[in-house]
Parts: C-alpha cells; sequence; structure tokens
C-alpha cells in the first residue's frame, strides 16, 4: 500500500510522430470528420468511467465484519503518470468527521490494478508518512519490518484492506484473509493518514475518499 510514484516508470515510443505525421495529410472534410468522432469517442468514455465511479460498492465481508455500521464515504482511482494504480474506497460510521479521522473506527480497501513488490512498497509507505512527522530511521526499520510481516508482494486484482482500531493500532486483510495486525497507535495514525491528511501527496484522492464525511 502506499501512493506509489516512485514504483511506476512511463516509456516513450519510437515511431509516435512518424504515425501522427501520416494523419496530417488529409481532406479538411476527413479531417473534421475524425474529429468529431475521437470528440464523441472521448463524451461516451467519460460518461463511462463516471457511471463506474459512481456505482453502489459491494461491502467487503471483513469490512462488513470491523465495521458492522460502516458505509461507504467515498472512492476513487490513483492513477500516476497515466498508470492506474489501484481503486481505494473509505468505509466509516455515520458522523465519521475528516478533521479526526485519526481518532476514529475506518477501513480503507485498496483494489490493485497492477503488480509491486512488497518492499517497495513498504518504503514507499515509510516516505509518505514522513510527510506528517519525523520518523526516526530505527522506528522506520521497526514498522517496514511489521509491513512487510502483514502486507505480502502485490499482484493485479489483489484487494487488501486497512481497518483503524482507534488506540489501537490497524489490521490488515488481503484478499478477505486476514493477514495480520500491527499494535501501535501512531504508525495507525500515519498510515492511514497517507491517504486522509491534509499533508498527503494526493490531495484529489483525498478529497474523493471523504466526499461523504462531515468536517
Amino acid at each position: 500500500m502506499g501512493v506509489l510514484h516512485g514504483l511506476l516508470r512511463s516509456g516513450f515510443h519510437a515511431g509516435q510522430h512518424q504515425r501522427h505525421a501520416v494523419h496530417a495529410v488529409q481532406t479538411p472534410g476527413r479531417t473534421l470528420k475524425r474529429l468529431l468522432l475521437a470528440a464523441a469517442a472521448s463524451l461516451l468514455w467519460a460518461g463511462a468511467a463516471l457511471a463506474q465511479s459512481q456505482s453502489p460498492a459491494a461491502t467487503a465481508q471483513e469490512v462488513a465484519s470491523a465495521l458492522p455500521q460502516g458505509q461507504l464515504i467515498g472512492q476513487g482511482r490513483l492513477t500516476v503518470w497515466g498508470f492506474q494504480v489501484y481503486d481505494a474506497r473509505l468505509w466509516a460510521a455515520t458522523g465519521f468527521g475528516a478533521g479526526g479521522y485519526a481518532s476514529q473506527p475506518m477501513a480503507l480497501e485498496l483494489a490493485y490494478l497492477r503488480a509491486f513488490d512488497a518492499v517497495e512498497v513498504a518504503k514507499r509507505s515509510l516516505q509518505e508518512m514522513r510527510r506528517s512527522a519525523a520518523i526516526s530511521e530505527a522506528q522506520a526499520a521497526q514498522w517496514t519490518t511489521e509491513l512487510l510481516r502483514v502486507i505480502p508482494d502485490v499482484r493485479k486484482g489483489d484487494r487488501i484492506t486497512g481497518v483503524h482500531r482507534p488506540g489501537v493500532g490497524a489490521a490488515f486483510w488481503v484478499n478477505g484473509r486476514a493477514s495480520g495486525e500491527i499494535r501501535d497507535a501512531e504508525f495507525a495514525r500515519l498510515f492511514f493518514g497517507i491517504w486522509l491528511s491534509p499533508n498527503t501527496s494526493e490531495p484529489q484522492l483525498r478529497q474523493a475518499l471523504l466526499a461523504g464525511a462531515g468536517e
């Protein structure tokens, strides 16, 4: 888990400009027709994406068990440099407030759209947690070990759920199966702050996740 800018690399494909140059030699009427068709296709795609993001979400079994009164607060997709990373959903009880997220129970579910190495995920998570607080090297090493204990290598299609237990720590599930718990309240505060803190590196995703939250 974590905001994974450091794990993604974009590439340039040679020959793209040559192909585009071929399309430039066209009659005005044919060019206009292509532009209109492209615009229509873009609108259809955007409408489908919007409908998908607003469709009702089924509650995962682990979320229903850990948060019996939980409701979907918000959801969004993390896309970095054009790469789709994961779909995120935030669940909490009625009355959940964005400002006091660190003191409230909640569940964050990530459905991965790409594969990632567990070591890199843990490393990036610690980097993001440091946006909200200073973390010593010794503490970072301990939390990295804990993360590697509960979060494996991620494959496309895997689903990881973290449940915040205020004053206790965080419990984790991988594809619906319990993978372990990190009993450290400060770790939990900073970990969920990767997505929910005002210091997050992904403010648009934060806004989407907190769409149904109070102040």
